[in-house]
């Protein structure tokens, strides 16, 4: 798995990839699923697909596929290799279904196509992970806490990926998200490895 993670189109460093395999092993003893925001082409999905597996649960991504803000042209991350010719836009989820297929996945994991408030709106039932690594401006950052961090069962844990206290290492949005659950008094940190965040519920509300 830890060389499919590595062949995968994506951004996530390894040691960061096995901090977050880590906390899915262990939420996965909850017996409940587990969730992405942000699936991009599928690099972490294939640990959390691999942790579900081994656990016996479901792992869900949650993705509208057309590309986060700083992958849109002219922006830094922009992938032309990724982009729709037909209509022109980015389309992640045909290389997706390749990594989980060639990574031996595809059974493992279910892909929720659609805007994360969207999906979050309609979903009901409690998560024993909920990682977060979607789009990194405010607007989106809150709106994947709001929606999902509710979700997280007692003792489950919150993964924030991109957390970057000094503003000069990078965008500041999802290290407001991860303050901002700490400040609730819901959730307690319990490991960080450079950007990843992982914390777990011990009190209700966000």
């Amino acid at each position: 798995m830890l060389a499919a993670f590595e062949a995968a189109k994506g951004f996530m460093p390894v040691h960061e990839g096995l901090a977050l395999y880590a906390a899915a092993t262990e939420a996965g003893a909850l017996g409940l699923p587990m969730l992405e925001v942000g699936t991009y082409c599928g690099r972490s999905a294939i640990l959390l697909a691999d942790a579900a597996r081994a656990a016996g649960v479901s792992a869900l991504t949650v993705d509208h596929h057309r590309g986060s803000e700083e992958q849109q042209p002219g922006w830094e991350y922009h992938d032309p290799s990724v982009v729709d010719p037909e209509i022109g836009l980015m389309d992640t989820l045909p290389t997706f279904r390749r990594t989980l297929r060639r990574a031996g996945l595809e059974e493992h994991i279910v892909a929720l196509v659609g805007r994360s408030p969207q999906i979050a709106a309609v979903w009901h039932g409690p998560l024993g992970l909920v990682f977060v690594d979607g789009g990194h401006t405010d607007e989106h950052a809150n709106a994947d806490y709001e929606g999902w961090a509710p979700h997280v069962a007692e003792g489950g844990l919150l993964v924030i990926h991109d957390v970057f206290p000094d503003p000069a290492d990078g965008g500041q949005a999802p290290y407001r998200i991860y303050r901002r659950a700490l400040a609730s008094g819901a959730f307690t940190e319990v490991a960080a490895t450079d950007s990843l965040r992982v914390l777990r519920r011990t009190a209700p509300g966000i």
